[in-house]
């Protein structure tokens, strides 16, 4: 039988990584550097602390577990890495997608190769193949009726990605990589319930797929069948997980591009989906010469797919508990980003959430749909914004690509510049530059270990 999984699993086993194109191997390498450093800061986050201590209970192995003086084998590196990839908010994201695949590929990607020693350029293929089938599912979940199914899909979509990518590495065949995400189908998971809370489970959501993925991949090569129709079979993925499945989106144009180009880092430390919103705010901010305090009131034009993220219900959204809250809270962006003029890790800490100059605007800030914002999603992510000020004055802002997408990139100096920062916990400055150079001419490096090995703790 012919199905989506079997084409994909085609497609991704005659990738070869020097015969893709030059822009797509940049974005690659630019992703691996990206995922290091967010991994490298969320390490040090207190939701990682207890990951580790489990991964290191479960014993030895081969592979990093980036912030820890231990290593692990490779599904439990890639569970700890993911984990702590995703902690903080600043790791990769899609548009069309709506989803994080750095945080389930590259970790899965990494411990495998580390595991099996496979050279740079193997583990980039591995990425590469990784990517194209997260971010394809994801495409043909529908992102809108998979959160309101209550599904994260991170969680869901990265476990394919992440089989892929690991079967990449451990040579498997065509059949092989189609048994492999046959099996990730019955282990894919991700529940959006922190939002009730903020509890932490949404990072795990990130490393549970990574490991998911490394054990399918594993239970495949081992002989382990799994159905070539856990895509689109009658009780497949795309009835099981969405009400609103895109099936076409799993080939269309297939490798023209290749995802991976089509990948945005984040400079902001929330959703996605407030970025847009951010930028709004900072645009008038710094065109207005704005205060704080000549703001009476707030109107923001949020993404009906998102809305249930970040502005629903309003009074929530209004009066974040912890840090959690405040990443999905469109009021808490608009108001961080007008009082403080950025948006990054320290804006998102206990300081800022006692405010009461940003607790005042919150509390003064509506969320509103339009049609004209929703026109263009899932494949565009525009957003709007609408001060209101005590003179009477009007402002308004819309932004059509947030800072970081691909039609509105940060350039390689900021890149360079995020891991720098993000590093600092673990590297000095001088050290971590050097790194970052390493990891985007990653070929030239005999072995990977070159490019982990500083991130040890």
């Amino acid at each position: 039988m012919v199905t989506a999984a079997r084409q994909l699993a085609a497609f991704c086993s005659s990738l070869s990584w020097s015969s893709l194109p030059p822009e797509a191997r940049e974005r690659t390498r630019e992703l691996v550097l990206d995922l290091l450093g967010v991994a490298a800061r969320g390490s040090r986050e207190l939701s990682t602390a207890p990951v580790h201590a489990f991964v290191h209970a479960q014993g030895p192995g081969k592979a990093t577990v980036i912030g820890a003086p231990f290593r692990a084998s490779a599904a439990w590196a890639a569970l700890a890495n993911g984990t702590a990839a995703h902690a903080i908010e600043m790791d990769d994201v899609t548009t069309e997608s709506s989803l994080h695949p750095g945080v389930a590929v590259i970790p899965a990607a990494l411990a495998t190769a580390e595991e099996r020693n496979a050279p740079p350029p193997a583990f980039l293929g591995a990425v590469v193949a990784g990517y194209e089938v997260t971010m394809r599912v994801g495409s043909a979940l529908g992102p809108a009726s998979a959160y309101a199914r209550g599904f994260h899909p991170t969680g869901v979509a990265g476990a394919f990605g992440a089989a892929v990518a690991a079967g990449w590495l451990l040579g498997l065949d065509a059949d092989r990589l189609t048994h492999a995400m046959g099996i990730a189908g019955t282990m894919a998971a991700g529940s959006l319930e922190y939002l009730a809370d903020g509890a932490w489970t949404k990072r795990l959501n990130a490393g549970w797929a990574a490991h998911a993925g490394v054990v399918a991949a594993g239970l495949a090569a081992g002989g382990f069948t799994g159905p070539a129709t856990a895509l689109d079979g009658r009780l497949g993925l795309l009835r099981a997980y969405t009400d609103a499945p895109r099936p076409e989106r799993l080939l269309a144009d297939l490798g023209d591009p290749l995802q991976v180009v089509r990948v945005s880092i984040k400079p902001y430390a929330c959703c996605r989906y407030n970025h847009g919103l951010i930028d709004c705010i900072l645009k008038l901010r710094r065109e207005h010469g704005i205060r704080p305090e000549e703001v009476e009131r707030v109107r923001l034009g949020v993404l009906s797919g998102g809305a249930l993220l970040v502005a629903d219900p309003i009074e929530a959204k209004r009066q974040p508990r912890n840090a959690v809250d405040a990443q999905f809270s469109a009021p808490f962006a608009a108001a961080v980003a007008l009082v403080r003029g950025a948006a990054g890790l320290a804006e998102y800490g206990d300081e800022a959430l006692r405010d009461p100059t940003i607790r005042r605007l919150m509390a003064a800030t509506e969320c509103y749909r339009d049609p004209a914002l929703d026109a263009a999603y899932p494949r565009q992510w525009p957003a709007a914004a609408e001060l209101y000020m005590r003179d009477g004055r009007v402002l308004k802002a819309h932004v059509p690509y947030a800072t970081g997408e691909p039609e509105n990139p940060v350039p390689r100096e900021g890149l360079v510049a995020k891991f720098v920062g993000l590093a600092k916990p673990l590297l000095p400055e001088a050290d971590a530059r050097d790194l970052a150079d390493r990891v985007l001419h990653l070929e030239a490096e005999a072995e990977l270990s070159a490019v982990t090995a500083p991130l040890s703790g």
